[in-house]
């Protein structure tokens, strides 16, 4: 059962989350929601069992805009200060725990912005929920420029029929990056990790390959 609690981002505004916890966890993720829906969607909750099934604690938290139902996400620095929130909450829970940060969609994308900026204490590694590395139909890798600027572990989770980030453009940003960072494909995957039935997988098969490389990947970071 999630634990509700509220981060303070500013003097004035708070916003809120939910903690998933197995009775024993290994690490903590911070998991930021995308542009479009809150931390309850079922994709975020459903993630976020899963994890919890392989003793892996996830915070998740709104960002403003979504808290006051607004549409129009926030403008970065107050994006950034929900994940920085969101990140020291979680390393004060659980100071003894590996964090990794990051987020679906606009989630990653704000919470490597944040890292970039300034590291976060705790937070070892950054996990990519499809990173939005361009709009569709509108393909470039600048949304990427910063990633260089993140010196931690990076895990990339993308489906190869991601129209927010086209294989020719995020292979190469991946490559770039050198050890710091791990690309798993989701076959036939969009960028919500849907894939059409004439493929012959099902969405449920991707969450749960996606849920395995990940805890894979945190296994990693903690040999």
């Amino acid at each position: 059962m999630s634990e509700a609690l509220s981060l303070a981002i500013s003097e004035t505004q708070a916003v809120s989350a939910l903690l998933d916890s197995p009775a024993s966890p290994r690490a903590v993720y911070v998991f930021a929601h995308s542009a479009g829906a809150g931390m309850t969607q079922p994709f975020m909750a459903q993630f976020a069992a899963g994890l919890a099934e392989r003793d892996i604690a996830t915070l998740r938290y709104q960002f403003a805009y979504m808290e006051s139902g607004s549409k129009r996400p926030d403008p970065p620095k107050l994006a950034h200060a929900a994940v920085r929130a969101a990140a020291a909450e979680a390393h004060a829970r659980f100071p003894q725990l590996p964090i990794v940060a990051g987020g679906k969609s606009f989630g990653g994308r704000m919470t490597s912005q944040a890292q970039a900026l300034e590291p976060m204490p705790g937070v070892v590694g950054v996990a990519f929920i499809a990173f939005p590395l361009h709009p569709a139909g509108k393909p470039s890798d600048e949304r990427a420029k910063h990633l260089d600027d993140v010196r931690i572990p990076m895990l990339f989770l993308s489906g190869t029929n991601d129209a927010l980030a086209e294989l020719d453009l995020l292979r190469p940003v991946v490559q770039r990056l050198g050890t710091r960072a791990t690309l798993h494909l989701l076959e036939h995957a969009d960028h919500s990790f849907h894939v059409l039935a004439r493929t012959g997988r099902k969405d449920a098969q991707v969450l749960e390959e996606a849920l395995d490389a990940f805890a894979a990947w945190v296994q990693a970071l903690l040999n």
